[in-house]
């Protein structure tokens, strides 16, 4: 069993080379069926089940659309297609790899609407998405990857408000979404579900309202970047109790009471 498990990973990459433009021959040269498909390159196997568990292809000049016999590679916990030439949209199937805790994509030319369907991958810890052609909304089923650690799509299309569920995942170490089109306000009890957060980085959108009062509360909060929006109000006093504070932007808004950043 263990032996066809193998040998049905090793069909399933197979295809995927025979699919994608391999412009310097790295999977033509190295992915063959004489050598174990766990000796190839960008290639991990689990020690006890024997089944492919990381998929790393990261700067190989790969080209072309992801294909969807990747949803087949039942076992899969990493998947790194970063800092690529791929295009088009994520396949649904993707959506089938229940084990999956990375997700890093980040640096190529994908495009369309992030799928509702990551909301199934429960078990991700890191969605990295960032310097892509993504458009439309941050989809509210992403509250559903309830083990998220870091959420970053920076460097997008994005538009819409950021669902109010994102906050709600209390699990979350890093909110990366830098420069994009996102609009709205942020939730004010937004630190009391996010007793982890560390980064939140969401300049460069059209953000509005006030600044949540209670940012305060975000104890353990080391960079807050809110400049280059649309964000109205008074600077809250609670900021004063960021004591791990190492990185603020506030600037290019319409806040008041700079005053009370003497202490930074």
């Amino acid at each position: 069993m263990t032996t066809r498990n193998l040998n049905s990973d090793q069909f399933v990459l197979l295809e995927f080379k025979d699919r994608i433009a391999d412009p310097q021959n790295v999977l033509a040269n190295n992915w063959t069926a004489s050598t174990s498909v766990c000796n190839w390159i960008g290639v991990s196997c689990g020690i006890i089940h024997k089944r492919v568990i990381a998929l790393n292809l990261t700067s190989m000049n790969l080209r072309g659309t992801i294909p969807p016999h990747l949803g087949n590679l039942s076992f899969l916990l990493s998947l790194d297609l970063s800092s690529n030439n791929l295009s088009g949209y994520l396949p649904k199937e993707l959506g089938q790899l229940h084990r999956l805790r990375i997700i890093q994509l980040s640096y190529n030319s994908l495009n369309g609407e992030i799928p509702a369907w990551l909301g199934n991958l429960q078990r991700v810890q890191r969605l990295e998405m960032e310097n892509n052609n993504f458009t439309g909304t941050i989809p509210q089923t992403l509250v559903n990857m309830s083990n998220l650690e870091v959420l970053n799509l920076q460097f997008n299309q994005l538009s819409g408000q950021v669902p109010y569920s994102i906050f709600r995942i209390s699990s979350l170490k890093i909110i990366t979404l830098f420069s994009n089109s996102l609009s709205g306000s942020l939730p004010n009890d937004m630190c009391q579900r996010l007793p982890k957060l560390e980064v939140l980085y969401l300049s460069r959108n059209e953000l509005s309202g006030n600044v949540p009062s209670r940012i305060g509360k975000c104890n353990n909060l080391q960079i807050l970047a809110l400049s280059y929006n649309q964000f109205t109000g008074i600077i809250p006093r609670g900021i004063g109790n960021l004591t791990r504070l190492e990185e603020l932007h506030l600037e290019m808004n319409n806040l008041e009471g700079t005053e009370f950043l003497w202490f930074l």
